[in-house]
């Protein structure tokens, strides 16, 4: 009889300590994607997603977080980007989206649009550095669009001379994942005739 006991004391204590290591190695699992890729966040904005804009000019202002999580040089771009083919079913672009599949759709937005006004930052990162931005610029809301995004990107900047002297900025946006970067982007909407 002690022998019975004794043997499923130790089968008992056998599976406790299974079942010890696979808790303990879960626990050492890899981060999630979110907490080892550079990532971007929108911390305030004067539009949310799915706002209507009116049709025109309008001021927008973004206060923007960047997480490194390894050295990027390059500039950081808030923009607001028209597009004549997606519309917001084509692309999920919301606070609750995953975000590698909203990094995707964030380079799908910046391949198939075009700037309606955008402001940029010089920035250059390491990782566990916390940069925040203040974005303030002005968007035109064009008429007729059928996709209209507000995005936050990092890219690389080439500086050119105009012929009147003045410079420009031409920003040529980082591929999302092979960079391993989150962009983040919100979905806008434009408003009909007659809203204000």
């Amino acid at each position: 009889m002690g022998t019975i006991r004794s043997r499923w004391s130790h089968r008992a204590l056998g599976l406790a300590l299974v079942a010890g290591a696979v808790l303990v190695a879960g626990c050492f699992d890899k981060p999630k994607i979110e907490d080892r890729w550079t990532r971007l966040d929108i911390e305030g904005a004067t539009v949310a997603t799915g706002q209507a804009m009116p049709v025109g000019s309008d001021s927008i202002a973004v206060n923007m977080a960047i997480t490194y999580r390894r050295i990027v040089t390059g500039f950081a771009v808030c923009e607001l980007r028209a597009c004549s083919t997606l519309t917001t079913a084509d692309v999920s672009l919301s606070p609750a989206s995953d975000r590698v599949l909203m990094a995707n759709d964030v380079d799908l937005v910046l391949a198939n649009s075009v700037s309606m006004g955008r402001a940029t930052r010089a920035v250059t990162g390491w990782d566990h550095l916390i940069q925040r931005i203040d974005f303030g610029f002005n968007g035109t809301v064009p008429q007729g669009t059928s996709g209209l995004f507000l995005v936050c990107y990092l890219a690389q900047g080439d500086k050119i001379e105009r012929g009147d002297g003045t410079d420009t900025l031409i920003v040529t946006p980082f591929p999302s994942v092979p960079n391993e970067l989150l962009p983040v982007g919100i979905e806008l909407a434009v408003a009909g005739p007659g809203s204000h």
